[in-house]
């Protein structure tokens, strides 16, 4: 199923195809949301997926096709097939390899390769939170950082926010297809390029820090013989109220009628609070509470593996094995 190169080059709806590239849990969901609504008010448009693993992409096309008889999905074998295939690509990465691999090695050169006319109608947007921001403006094209907040869930649910970094065209281009994946208020210019990454490197700092002291607060509150549920209710409508607590809460069964990441083995995946640290090494900025809770999830991660790919609220689970 996978196209040749002079197949994508022979594109002619090159204008209107949207590449992808990065189908994992979150970019699965997010490809799916914005191919499915693309489709319905323009079914000529053309979708060019691509990922690490060939399998992934297979089944998404599959499950795609099979969802909407008569769309024009192809696969693309790498970023270049699919950056010559589209003049719009997204990319959600899984770690900064990935994405110096994926821009640095794939979409960079083969833009600089383009002329520049067809390399100017190109706009770029990644949503992965990394810590490495990639200037497209020598190739012509446009970019924006956008990372998302919201997780699996809000990914599947088309609610996710998307912090944006990058000029003030860039951000008008990026909107309309950020809002077909995300929630229409949530949706958020934070500035030049890296601005993005930059809201969502503080956001997640407080998040990891919050889950910390939000599972500390549920395991001294079960030791004191309080059950998890109404303890949940307590904090969250009393001055300690926080997501970690009302939406991410780390105690099964805690919050009745939700589903937070405990119920599914904590997942999905893990945030990086070495981006904050090292940004805050760069800047001068005091980090007491984000270097003490980069430690914990360190030795955490050290010392039980596996947790190092579940979500933050996992902390508790280690906490729990560490109590007396």
């Amino acid at each position: 199923m996978k196209p040749s190169l002079r197949c994508l080059q022979r594109l002619a709806s090159r204008p209107t195809s949207t590449s992808f590239i990065g189908l994992g849990r979150m970019g699965s969901e997010m490809a799916y949301n914005l191919f499915s609504k693309q489709f319905a008010q323009k079914p000529e448009s053309a979708f060019v997926v691509c990922d690490a693993i060939p399998e992934s992409a297979v089944s998404f096309s599959q499950k795609f096709q099979s969802s909407f008889p008569g769309a024009n999905i192809q696969i693309a074998a790498t970023p270049e097939e699919a950056t010559l295939a589209s003049s719009t690509i997204i990319t959600m990465l899984p770690t900064s390899s990935h994405v110096q691999a994926v821009y640095g090695r794939g979409i960079i050169p083969t833009l600089k390769s383009l002329a520049p006319d067809m390399a100017r109608e190109n706009l770029c947007i990644d949503s992965t939170t990394l810590g490495l921001t990639t200037d497209l403006i020598a190739c012509g094209a446009s970019m924006v950082d956008a990372p998302a907040s919201g997780g699996v869930t809000g990914a599947k649910a088309a609610t996710l926010a998307f912090l944006v970094g990058g000029t003030e065209a860039s951000f008008q281009a990026a909107h309309p297809v950020l809002a077909m994946m995300g929630q229409l208020d949530r949706i958020v210019h934070c500035g030049p390029s890296g601005a993005g990454l930059a809201a969502k490197i503080c956001n997640n700092l407080i998040l990891g820090v919050h889950q910390i002291v939000a599972a500390e607060a549920m395991i001294l509150g079960q030791k004191l013989g309080l059950d998890p549920a109404v303890l949940s209710s307590v904090i969250a409508s009393s001055t300690g109220s926080c997501w970690s607590i009302s939406v991410n809460n780390p105690v099964p069964f805690a919050l009745p009628g939700k589903s937070p990441p405990c119920e599914r083995d904590y997942e999905p995946g893990f945030a990086d609070m070495g981006l904050a640290s090292d940004i805050a090494a760069q800047t001068g900025s005091p980090l007491p509470l984000g270097e003490t809770a980069r430690k914990l999830y360190s030795l955490m991660i050290a010392q039980q593996p596996e947790l190092g790919s579940k979500d933050f609220s996992s902390v508790y689970k280690f906490l729990l094995s560490e109590s007396v």
